[in-house]
């Protein structure tokens, strides 16, 4: 069985879902995976969440346990000997804890970014506001939601479900090598989203093939509540 590499708590996951040209994310896909597809199209995600509880090989790093994550991505799948694994490619990941970021980007080859961040999340009976920020060039990007409690589960064969149910890492290192890596959690309740706010400068933080999505419209929005994961060690496919 696979070593945990990571185990935490992802909360609050807040989804911000794009329809893209597929030809936008050919240059980013990894070898050996090809793009998921839902409904024809191919999607990509501004997805802004807490890390909480976060260990690294069951050990906690000192002021690296409790922090924000944006980070933008979309889905491949893979087929293992006839098995089609769904996963996620990550753009960038960005958070606030630059030893985070040294050892994914060391280890698992990923594309974290360490960035001055900060969170709001304020409560009632049966609301949740939600606030993700990071900063990048002295400008503040965010992305809110205000949600309906409580969580609801999500509708089989939904986009919801769609985005959420990628149990799979995949990661590019060079042309021929792709590193693989289990993603572990339960199935995610959501809570309706009632409004949103997305204020992201894509261009200056993902590049010119993504300066559309800043006056672009997401297909949709919805938070889960999240979960407990766990994260195990990649292999080279």
């Amino acid at each position: 069985m696979a070593t945990k590499f990571l185990t935490a708590t992802w909360k609050n996951l807040i989804m911000a879902n794009y329809v893209v040209d597929p030809a936008l994310l050919e240059p980013y896909l990894p070898n050996k995976t090809e793009l998921d597809l839902f409904n024809g199209n191919a999607y990509v995600s501004l997805v802004g969440f807490m890390f909480m509880n976060t260990r690294v090989l069951g050990f906690k790093i000192p002021f690296h346990v409790n922090f924000e994550e944006v980070n933008l991505r979309f889905y491949v799948r893979y087929n293992d000997n006839g098995t089609w694994k769904r996963g996620t490619v990550f753009i960038k990941e960005i958070v606030p804890k630059p030893a985070i970021s040294f050892i994914a980007n060391t280890v698992y080859h990923e594309k974290y970014d360490t960035k001055k961040m900060k969170h709001v999340a304020t409560e009632t009976d049966n609301e949740l506001s939600l606030s993700y920020q990071w900063k990048h060039k002295n400008k503040w990007n965010r992305i809110e939601a205000a949600v309906e409690k409580p969580a609801q589960a999500m509708i089989q064969g939904s986009e919801e479900e769609f985005i959420a149910e990628h149990y799979w890492g995949y990661s590019r290192y060079n042309e021929t090598t792709t590193f693989e890596y289990n993603v572990q959690h339960p199935a995610w309740k959501i809570f309706p989203v009632k409004n949103y706010l997305i204020d992201c400068d894509f261009k200056a933080l993902y590049g010119d093939s993504f300066s559309n999505l800043i006056n672009a419209t997401p297909n949709s929005v919805f938070v889960a509540k999240g979960s407990d994961v766990s994260v195990l060690k990649k292999r080279n496919l």
